[in-house]
C-alpha cells in the first residue's frame, strides 16, 4: 500500500509536499536550515565525496549528540533510549521473554515437541 493510500485510509491528510521537497513541512525546514548554517556555508568544499563525508557527520551528531531543545536538552538517541525502555511493545517483549524462561517447552515449535 502507498504511503498517502493508507494514511486517507485512516482519514489522515498528509503535511509533506511532493517527492523530494520537505519545505512545507517547519521540521524539515528547520534542519535543512540548522545543516545549511551550520555545516554547508561556513566553508568551500573540494568536491561531493568531502560533502558527503561531511554530511554523515553532521547527520549522526544531530541524532546521536546534539542536545535538543524540545525534549528537555536531551539527545534524540536517550530520547529513544527511554522511550523503549517504557514502551508497552517493550514490556511485552519483556513479558515475553519472562514467560519463556518460566516455560521453555511452550515455546518450542510443534514439530520439535
Amino acid at each position: 500500500m502507498v504511503y498517502n493510500e493508507r494514511l486517507a485510509k485512516y482519514g489522515i491528510t498528509a503535511s509533506t509536499g511532493t517527492v523530494g521537497f520537505s519545505y512545507d513541512n517547519a521540521l524539515a525546514e528547520n534542519v535543512n536550515g540548522s545543516y545549511k548554517n551550520e555545516l554547508i556555508h561556513r566553508r568551500r568544499w573540494a568536491g561531493v565525496a568531502e560533502v558527503e563525508i561531511a554530511t554523515f557527520e553532521w547527520v549522526t551528531w544531530w541524532n546521536d549528540y546534539r542536545l535538543h531543545q524540545s525534549p528537555s536538552y536531551r539527545t534524540p538517541a536517550d530520547v529513544e533510549s527511554e522511550f523503549g525502555k517504557n514502551s508497552a511493545a517493550q514490556e511485552k517483549i519483556e513479558n515475553k521473554a519472562h514467560a519463556k524462561e518460566q516455560n521453555p517447552r511452550h515455546f518450542i515449535l510443534p514439530y520439535l515437541r
